[in-house]
């Protein structure tokens, strides 16, 4: 762990059936809550098709930004799997089968069954190194900052744990959620916006929703210094507490 240092990630979800609403993205949440619970800041997530020049260009973009970048999607064994491809023309380095990759699959495909298009899984940029995955075999794998992994949830799923002990983290967020009951938005929404003003080192939020009838108000104070995530949840709860009693007042 890196204490003084910010970690941070951003995950590029590579796919047209993403896109398209066919498959419906399970990895994002994962990844989020994964990067949270090991202090790693989860700013930024993009989704773009299977379409090279724009894998490139996402992937070029975000790593210089972040400390990691995790992408999903497109290692497959199909003609429309570039994802490999477009990583190598990203850092501009060559790309060929790797015979690690060949000894892996052969461990669950027959020799006469290895036809080419399982093969294009054994595809790996050149200097990467692989990433492994205990369910299906067939690795990701990880160059410069960037780590590769499928689309499946499971598989990718092996392969952060795989990668898990290998990365640099950071202090872990501190998340504290306060009920605000039946109280509307609108009647918190200033003196809530005045508490975040006032420590500016936290993020806080209001998040509504609807069950059972009735509307119910969350409001979320993040941080990563304990003393002043407290104080920030301190004066929420003051702040809830004069509503609740000018409330039964009026």
């Amino acid at each position: 762990m890196t204490a003084s240092k910010t970690i941070t990630a951003a995950i590029v979800v590579i796919g047209d059936e993403i896109l398209s609403g066919r498959t419906k993205d399970k990895n994002i949440g994962y990844i989020a809550d994964f990067c949270t619970s090991v202090g790693i800041d989860l700013s930024e997530v993009r989704i773009v098709p299977d379409v090279e020049d724009e894998i490139v260009a996402a992937v070029n973009a975000l790593r210089a930004r972040y400390t990691y970048v995790f992408t999903t999607g497109g290692i497959g064994p199909t003609h429309d799997d570039i994802t490999a491809d477009a990583i190598a023309r990203a850092f501009g380095v060559g790309i060929s089968e790797n015979p690690e990759v060949i000894e892996m699959l052969l461990t669950r495909i027959k020799p006469e069954d290895l036809n080419e298009a399982r093969r294009r899984m054994a595809r790996i940029p050149h200097g990467a190194q692989l990433v492994k995955n205990r369910v299906s075999t067939a690795p990701g794998f990880w160059i410069g900052n960037v780590i590769v992994m499928a689309g499946v949830p499971s598989i990718m799923q092996a392969m952060i744990d795989a990668v898990a002990d290998k990365l640099e983290t950071g202090v872990k967020m501190i998340i504290e959620t306060i009920d605000a009951g039946g109280i509307p938005e609108g009647a918190y929404a200033a003196g809530l916006s005045e508490i975040a003003t006032a420590h500016p080192v936290l993020s806080i939020g209001s998040y509504p929703s609807f069950a059972d009838g009735k509307f119910k108000n969350q409001i979320v104070v993040r941080g990563k210094d304990s003393e002043a995530v407290a104080a920030g949840v301190a004066k929420v709860n003051a702040m809830l507490a004069a509503l609740r009693a000018a409330h039964k007042g009026a």
